[in-house]
């Protein structure tokens, strides 16, 4: 079954304190993930399918002491009621949406993907990691909104 945010505190309480221990120290957090993306884009280059990266970056995040959870599944909620799910490539420490693109130029959608993802999941900080000959990070912060 998909996951809305306040569900993940339920599947993975862990995730919940480390989100809320590491969240003054956002920086810190997040440049720990973009040094393991450096790291596997330095040990593995340019040229590889997305799922490689995946595989290796989640490999690289989980050596790291980081909680990484790939190919999550969130409910998409219309008026309350659960519409559709969408797959996310990766959660790590239940704070940070990750999207890996290895496509030669990052597609003009993929931003606006980004923040759909951290709309659905209520989470605000998001990372698309860009697997291309010269490597690159897209970070995007997006404010809690409280909807009536």
């Amino acid at each position: 079954m998909p996951y809305r945010f306040s569900q993940i505190d339920r599947r993975f309480p862990q995730m919940e304190t480390r989100a809320k221990n590491r969240q003054p120290r956002r920086g810190e957090f997040t440049r720990s993930i973009i040094g393991g993306f450096f790291e596997v884009y330095n040990e593995l280059g340019y040229g590889l399918l997305e799922s490689v990266y995946a595989s290796a970056l989640e490999y690289e995040l989980r050596s790291r002491g980081h909680i990484v959870e790939r190919e999550f599944w969130t409910d998409v909620f219309y008026k309350g009621q659960p519409v559709a799910r969408q797959r996310l490539d990766m959660i790590v420490d239940g704070a940070v949406v990750i999207e890996i693109k290895a496509t030669e130029q990052l597609p003009p959608f993929a931003r606006r993907q980004l923040l759909t993802y951290l709309t659905v999941t209520r989470l605000e900080l998001g990372l698309v990691l860009h697997f291309v000959p010269e490597a690159k990070v897209h970070r995007l912060v997006q404010s809690r909104v409280q909807r009536i």
